[in-house]
């Protein structure tokens, strides 16, 4: 129930409005969001990559209406690329990107060529590109968009979310060599139709999916803070024989840094996902749907608005 409030609240521009004038910003958005540019992003990517971390940095926008803001986007994203191979944070830090933010929902031909060009940015820069997932409505192109990206850079990331009914048979797609897939739980309001509702049934296709790309000849990127799915992933790897450099662990930045740090020093490859710039209002309450215990603080900022 709270979560679904969160996520309506995500869609709310009155509360949007609200939230971008609370001390919020300084409180809460900073223990989420690297920043709001690129120097910030290279600062945050530098501190992360000596702790011995990885990183995939995401510029935020999404639901992007425009040409110009879609190739505002891709200018971003080329910006930082070239920033990264500048100052040798490659390969250790990749990229992730929306489809959406560079124009898929009113062109899906100019979304993937600004795709394209990101690709080739992080093919030069000695990095990775990872698509990731948004809504149900747009999982089949957006799958169909990695697959045209691979065909000329093999090492583009595909992210599969558990909550959804048809992962487990996408993972089993997907599970091919050189293949890299991010799994997350998902984080956007589905209909029971496509997707579960319970947690444990959401759990239950998280763990189906990790034997499934674990069992594979691809490279898993398991997106989760549970400790139980973590181990139980460890688990996995140990009985298909995987080891640490295998496949990776991915976390959110601000979320468990102490887990993230103890996994690196246990061996293990941990990517931490930084997201930067100035529209954080979406990806924000989509932390707090995933985690609703962090609304408390975020209340309390609120209060405090002036």
């Amino acid at each position: 129930m709270l979560r679904s409030i969160i996520l309506a609240a995500a869609r709310s521009s009155r509360l949007e409005r609200l939230t971008a004038t609370a001390p919020v910003s300084r409180n809460v958005v900073k223990r989420y969001v690297a920043g709001t540019d690129t120097n910030d992003a290279l600062r945050t990517s530098r501190e992360l990559v000596d702790s011995g971390l990885k990183v995939s940095l995401d510029y935020l926008g999404e639901d992007t209406l425009t040409t110009d803001q879609a190739e505002s986007t891709r200018d971003e994203y080329l910006k930082l690329l070239s920033a990264l191979k500048t100052e040798g944070l490659t390969p250790a830090t990749e990229v992730s990107i929306k489809l959406s933010a560079l124009g898929q929902r009113f062109d899906e031909e100019l979304s993937l060529s600004l795709a394209e060009e990101i690709c080739t940015a992080a093919a030069d820069a000695d990095t990775t590109v990872t698509v990731d997932m948004e809504d149900h409505t747009t999982t089949d192109i957006t799958l169909d968009a990695v697959g045209k990206l691979r065909q000329r850079f093999s090492g583009t990331g595909a992210v599969l979310q558990s909550y959804l009914r048809r992962t487990e048979a996408d993972c089993r797609e997907f599970a091919v060599k050189n293949s890299r897939v991010r799994l997350c739980k998902g984080a956007y309001a589905e209909p029971e139709s496509v997707a579960y509702q319970n947690r444990l049934e959401v759990d239950r296709s998280y763990v189906r999916c990790v034997n499934t790309l674990m069992s594979g000849e691809g490279y898993p990127m398991l997106a989760t803070h549970d400790p139980r799915l973590v181990e139980i992933a460890i688990d996995r790897a140990k009985w298909y024989d995987r080891g640490p450099h295998s496949f990776e662990f991915q976390m959110l930045y601000g979320i468990r840094p102490d887990e993230q740090r103890r996994l690196a020093e246990a061996g293990y490859q941990v990517r931490v996902y930084v997201p930067f710039g100035d529209q954080w209002y979406g990806y924000l309450m989509r932390r707090l749907a995933e985690r609703p215990a962090n609304l408390r603080f975020f209340m309390q900022s609120l209060k405090s608005r002036k």
